[in-house]
């Protein structure tokens, strides 16, 4: 009698199991829920929220008008006008930038004036003028190396770079066998773009201007004994 008993009990188990395998297959094939869609996707009454960008964000510095800037690229430039445009529902505000030294006319949009910078302080003046008072620094790395460093560093916008691209070149001379044609035209750049915010800083000629930034290199010795 016991025997008979657990058999039935093995049957009775079995079938339990067979239950729960069907009961598991309806539920992966059983129709989605209205309540799960919800979850998801929209319904057709529903519609999916859309928000749209009025304004501009802006970044906290704010530029004037006829106010210098300097452009990492292009160097030196001047606020001409601040102007507005739409585009679609975006209005779009942007700064209209002079470059003089290279004929240039920027078009910068306020959000992304992280490229620009304010012109140099007085003390940063100073600074760049002591960096060119010291010896320069040549590597002894190959040329191409170096032609591509210095013109990171004249690219980047920072005057201490620029200053020190400058102080390496310098060659105290304008004789032209002393230097070779890229060295010279990357010392050319670096020199125009740093005199341009000299210039711009020191609200003085560029004569003048000159005049300080060749005493500092050591310049004016050569050319007076030249004269």
């Amino acid at each position: 009698m016991t025997k008979k008993k657990k058999t039935k009990k093995t049957k009775k188990t079995k079938k339990t199991k067979v239950g729960k395998k069907v009961k598991v297959k309806n539920k992966l094939n059983s129709p989605v829920k209205a309540s799960d869609k919800k979850s998801n996707i929209p319904g057709p009454d529903e519609k999916p929220e859309i928000k749209k960008i009025k304004k501009q964000a802006t970044e906290k510095r704010i530029y004037n008008l006829k106010d210098y800037v300097v452009y990492p690229k292009h160097g030196v430039g001047k606020i001409t006008s601040i102007e507005k445009a739409k585009i679609g529902e975006i209005e779009i505000q942007f700064y209209k930038i002079l470059v003089e030294k290279e004929k240039l006319t920027l078009t910068v949009p306020i959000n992304q004036q992280s490229k620009l910078r304010p012109i140099a302080s007085i003390n940063q003046i100073n600074k760049c003028v002591s960096i060119l008072k010291t010896k320069p620094k040549i590597k002894r790395t190959m040329w191409s190396r170096r032609a591509q460093e210095y013109d990171q560093k004249i690219n980047s916008g920072k005057i201490y770079e620029l200053s020190e691209v400058v102080k390496d070149l310098n060659k105290n001379t304008d004789i032209i066998a002393d230097q070779s044609y890229s060295e010279r035209q990357l010392f050319e750049k670096a020199y125009e773009r740093l005199k341009s915010e000299f210039e711009a800083v020191l609200n003085i000629s560029p004569d003048e201007v000159q005049k300080k930034m060749d005493k500092a290199l050591g310049r004016t010795k050569i050319l007076e004994t030249a004269e």
